[in-house]
């Protein structure tokens, strides 16, 4: 195995393990000094909730709710940080960002906390980025993606989840991020492989355009010698035959 490789593997485990071990650090702390953090988390459009946005994904507000986020989290960054390493920890930190920020902005009234806006955010974007760049392994992570969340989708409908305690905002927050990043990095990162046969067509079709362009519009495409040429004055020679006397 090649050294980036294992570098490789060793990022995709080391930076959700990280992250995971934050989380539940954070929920040990409350539980052995019996205190209550969920005051940290995104309270909208108020100067105190600010922090909220890069401190909300650490807090949970039960046992069960960090258990439920504990897996996708890990899951989901392992797989960044595996297939898009370049752009792994830009996608990451703007996830988490732009989804608390709209929390921030557009929320109901209350302190949201959680990793779901964070998992919404980069399932999305591992679905559709595969698909955009129409790359095979990258699809295949999407197709993956997909069966294994494709029904978080749910969670963004507010009348599914009457209970005032779903941060829907943090779903719908999270989706429109990882859209928005997939199609803003479409470019950058993993592309896909340009095969030879693809070249050849491309120069055909160039080909074709720059011919296409020089013919201009009312000339005939008929070669030069084809052309009727206008009439040209006929010289006549005229000889006379003059007697001698």
């Amino acid at each position: 195995m090649q050294s980036s490789e294992k570098e490789r593997i060793r990022t995709s485990i080391f930076i959700p393990s990280l992250f995971l071990l934050v989380m539940w650090l954070v929920k040990i702390t409350e539980t052995v000094f019996q205190i209550n953090l969920n005051f940290l988390g995104i309270a909208p459009l108020q100067i105190h909730g600010l922090p909220g946005i890069l401190l909300s994904p650490f807090l949970h507000g039960d046992w069960n709710h960090l258990m439920a986020n504990s897996v996708p989290v890990c899951v989901l960054i392992a797989a960044l940080y595996y297939f898009y390493r370049t752009l792994a920890t830009e996608i990451l930190v703007l996830t988490v960002l732009l989804s608390g920020l709209w929390v921030w902005l557009g929320a109901r009234s209350g302190v949201h906390i959680g990793a779901s806006g964070l998992i919404y955010g980069l399932a999305i974007f591992l679905m559709f980025s595969g698909f955009i760049r129409r790359e095979n392994r990258l699809m295949a992570l999407s197709f993956v993606v997909v069966f294994l969340y494709g029904s978080l989708i749910w969670g963004i409908f507010p009348e599914l989840f009457p209970e005032k305690n779903i941060s829907w905002e943090g779903h719908l927050s999270g989706l429109v991020a990882g859209l928005v990043l997939a199609w803003y990095y479409r470019k950058k990162g993993p592309q896909r492989k340009q095969y030879s046969w693809e070249d050849e067509e491309d120069e055909e079709q160039a080909d074709e355009s720059f011919e296409s362009s020089n013919n201009t519009s009312g000339q005939s495409e008929k070669p030069y010698w084809d052309i009727p040429q206008p009439d040209k004055e006929e010289l006549k020679v005229v000889y006379r035959f003059k007697k001698k006397h």
